[in-house]
């Protein structure tokens, strides 16, 4: 009996999850807005100093991150909207089976479902990623990115975090209501 109850409670979803993708509409919403100002306000790769490590830099990316595959002739397109959705929809998935007293996890994947989706929109509707965050040290520039990307990142850390600190934590307490 205890086998079944398992395998149900593993596939049961929890309504109240709903509530992160709350944020994840915050991060596509916040992340839209932002690259709609950017492509109205901005000229094609003409740095505004913001100050003296960021610019404002409208660019467009055909790849995924850091540009990778941005001059690969045109499937990278349909590659990174496929796999955008794929991840979105398991993230979704995933995000709806979490115990509701979790905090930290769920915060991460919703982020991360945001940045993806935020990312997509552009990919379907523009063909290219809006980008126009630009950080720079003297000489050396990191790759322009937009929201989207920082909410990727900080769902990524989030989830660093859980995995490496928080999982233990879960798995011990856990095991002590067992026994």
């Amino acid at each position: 009996m205890p086998n079944s109850q398992q395998n149900k409670k593993a596939w049961q979803f929890y309504p109240a999850n709903l509530l992160w993708l709350g944020l994840s509409a915050l991060a596509i919403v916040l992340d839209q807005w932002t690259k709609w100002i950017a492509n109205t306000h901005l000229n094609y790769a003409e740095p505004i100093a913001v100050m003296p490590f960021l610019n404002w830099t409208l660019l467009y990316n055909y790849g995924a991150a850091f540009s990778f595959l941005s001059d690969a002739g045109g499937w990278q397109r349909y590659f990174f909207t496929g796999l955008a959705s794929l991840v979105s929809i398991i993230f979704i998935i995933w995000l709806m089976r979490m115990p509701k007293k979790l905090i930290i996890l769920p915060m991460a994947i919703a982020l991360i479902i945001g940045g993806a989706v935020g990312n997509l929109i552009d990919r379907i509707v523009l063909g290219h990623v809006v980008d126009f965050i630009h950080v720079y040290y003297n000489n050396s520039h990191f790759p322009a990115f937009n929201l989207a990307d920082s909410a990727i990142t900080l769902g990524t850390i989030l989830l660093i975090i859980d995995t490496f600190f928080l999982e233990k934590k879960r798995v011990q307490n856990a095991e002590a209501q067992h026994d």
